[in-house]
């Protein structure tokens, strides 16, 4: 397997290797991710407005996809108001992710349908060295590599065959799992989470009211709205314990 923040193969007899454990992440408050859950009974709160969406990317380009995506700087994203962040502290030793994640959200919306959104990045310290590959305009200092992401549409949250609208403002749990990952955030960097509700043109439009078909919805159906994440939510990671 290759590690893809140390950028060395690994070899094990087993996946997930052998000796992993199930660590849980917090989304706390003030733009924290806990490694214990407070009891505040808070939320963050966001306006997703499907007329002014996240891009996927910052570049503006008309090659969809570009090879870069999966690892593009997330910075752009971060800035945005309908795009809440968490990160740990720096680290003060290697965490090795190894294996599957789980996003567990608690969430409201003031509408009936709503994307949700998790990214999984890697910061770096501001000091970073830049790599050989890294384009002109960038610098690796305080760069936010996506390392994972997913998106569930909210309407599927519970049966893929069955969509259901969101009842507005009411408590609900969505689930995303992620992708397996082999990844390792170094000693001095951190640990961020990015959750959002738009993704365009990367995923289609949601028009966060409830309608049959979304293909056959109409300009009028689609609104902005109010998100809420709350403070219980969580994402659980697989940590290699022993990385050697």
């Amino acid at each position: 397997m290759y590690d893809t923040g140390l950028r060395k193969w690994k070899s094990y007899s087993e996946w997930p290797p052998e000796n992993t454990v199930k660590k849980t992440y917090w989304l706390q408050n003030n733009q924290r991710l806990n490694e214990r859950g407070e009891k505040s009974f808070t939320f963050e709160e966001f306006i997703s407005d499907p007329k002014k969406p996240v891009p996927y990317s910052e570049d503006i380009k008309l090659v969809f996809t570009p090879r870069k995506f999966m690892t593009d700087d997330q910075r752009f994203a971060a800035r945005r108001p309908d795009v809440l962040v968490f990160e740990t502290p720096v680290l003060v030793e290697d965490l090795t992710l190894a294996g599957d994640i789980l996003a567990s959200l608690k969430v409201a919306t003031t509408g009936t349908d709503a994307d949700w959104i998790v990214k999984i990045i890697d910061v770096y310290p501001l000091d970073a060295a830049d790599y050989k590959e890294t384009q002109a305009y960038l610098k690796m200092g305080n760069y936010h590599m996506m390392v994972r992401s997913e998106v569930i549409r909210g309407r599927y949250r519970n049966d893929f065959a069955k969509p259901e609208p969101f009842i507005e403002n009411q408590k609900t749990t969505v689930n995303i799992k992620l992708q397996d990952i082999h990844h390792t955030i170094k000693k001095g960097h951190k640990l961020q989470i990015q959750v959002q509700s738009t993704w365009f043109p990367y995923i289609d439009l949601n028009p966060q009211t409830f309608v049959p078909n979304i293909f056959e919805a109409k300009e009028t159906d689609f609104k902005k709205q109010s998100h809420k994440v709350y403070n219980d939510s969580n994402i659980e990671v697989t940590i290699l314990k022993n990385y050697f």
